[in-house]
């Protein structure tokens, strides 16, 4: 298949590249850099120069292609009002480009705010609708298109989808550790993060454009939840740090903006649902493991 794919040089879109040329498929990714281009043109892919307010470039990568795998977001948490609406009219120009064609619409999502109490399952709807939710309703908004002949599959990633090289949020975790020398987590530690290695999510979104029927929501998910306090140890063992827990109070400002609300949260999420659908079984680093290893704290 050829394959567009937005986000192409991003964290995950750069593993999903990988992953998609050497099954044989052709990938055709959205460079909006120079160096962008040349990191797909390396990796044997071709490159379409644009971003996501180029909506001529989504239509022509979407209209040329036989499957779209959307992954790119501006990711601006100083304004969620402009990465919502620009990821909302993304996923609508790449929509209703392959309205009436049947073919594979892969959006990511995620597992956070899924379910409370409980892991979130596959089952569990997403409760953002409308362009004023958050990443402006998108999955709802892709599977809207089911009924025009749009293949639209939901990929929902783990709170932490791990590696060496990612800048996500236990990059953040370790950023706060290092600049007020404790590792820290917020309470007693109990709640827990779902996490997932890079190249298992690369694999299941090309097991995705593959063989998902309309509708599916995918959870990148190989570890059910990780406690917090067991992440925050292994981040002081690494970094030779105290270990201490602070209140949801101190969070915010202990860790920096949103993410000390988020790493008091308890962000659970199965995938035993799309293990049995797909034949995807996990085999990377978990994400202590990765920890250990030096992913986040290697100079």
């Amino acid at each position: 298949m050829r394959v567009f794919v937005t986000g192409a040089s991003g964290w995950i879109g750069s593993h999903t590249v990988d992953e998609l040329v050497a099954a044989g498929h052709e990938v055709v990714g959205l460079a909006r850099t120079d160096r962008a281009e040349a990191a797909l043109k390396a990796k044997h892919a071709l490159a379409l120069r644009g971003d996501l307010d180029d909506l001529d470039a989504l239509r022509r990568g979407a209209t040329e292609a036989d499957a779209v795998v959307h992954l790119a977001n501006k990711h601006d948490w100083t304004n969620q009002t402009e990465t919502n609406r620009a990821e909302r009219t993304a996923v609508e120009t790449l929509a209703e480009t392959l309205a009436g064609t049947d073919r594979p619409f892969v959006v990511a999502s995620g597992v956070a705010g899924l379910a409370q109490g409980r892991p979130a399952l596959e089952t569990d709807a997403n409760p953002n609708v409308g362009p004023d939710s958050p990443r402006g309703g998108t999955e709802n908004l892709a599977f809207d298109y089911v009924d025009r002949g749009v293949r639209s599959i939901a990929a929902r990633f783990s709170v932490t989808t791990h590696g060496t090289r990612d800048h996500g949020f236990i990059a953040l975790i370790v950023a706060a550790a290092r600049r007020t020398g404790v590792a820290a987590y917020v309470g007693d530690g109990t709640q827990a993060w779902s996490a997932v290695h890079v190249t298992d999510a690369a694999r299941l979104l090309r097991l995705g454009i593959e063989q998902a029927p309309a509708g599916t929501r995918l959870h990148a998910v190989a570890e059910e939840g990780v406690p917090t306090r067991a992440i925050a140890e292994t981040i002081g063992e690494v970094l030779g740090l105290p270990t201490a827990s602070v209140t949801p109070e101190q969070a915010v400002e202990h860790f920096g903006g949103f993410i000390g609300t988020f790493w008091g949260m308890d962000l659970r999420a199965s995938s035993v649902a799309t293990r049995a659908a797909f034949d995807w079984t996990p085999t990377g680093p978990t994400l202590l493991d990765d920890i250990r290893a030096g992913a986040y704290t290697a100079e």
